[in-house]
């Protein structure tokens, strides 16, 4: 063999490997493109969710909340009505609960 068949045979070689090397790199984006993607999908899906999640939690305490407002605004209307019904037996009440919370107090 020649010098310059080996030098075009070199070549040759060279030029396929590097045609091979391109194909692998090719073949590596494609995989990241797709990779990526598929990341970006699952973030998307799980940013959904929790959105989802967030809007259920959400409506649950407004419902609880007005729940519970609705609750203290009955006792406090039941409280009004007892004092207006027994005033005296309200004052009575009133002075005992003072006097022991007085007592707990002074220990503290």
């Amino acid at each position: 063999m020649s010098r310059a068949e080996s030098n075009l045979s070199g070549q040759q070689a060279g030029t396929e490997s590097q045609g091979a090397v391109g194909n692998v790199v090719q073949s590596l984006k494609d995989k990241a493109g797709d990779v990526a993607q598929s990341l970006r999908d699952v973030s998307g899906n799980v940013r959904d969710k929790a959105v989802e999640q967030y809007e259920n939690l959400r409506g649950s305490a407004q419902e609880y909340y007005q729940q519970g407002k609705e609750k203290a605004a009955q006792w406090q209307d039941d409280v009004e009505q007892f004092v207006r019904d027994q005033p005296m037996k309200a004052v009575a009440i009133a002075a005992g609960v003072g006097v022991v919370l007085g007592f707990l107090f002074r220990r503290i």
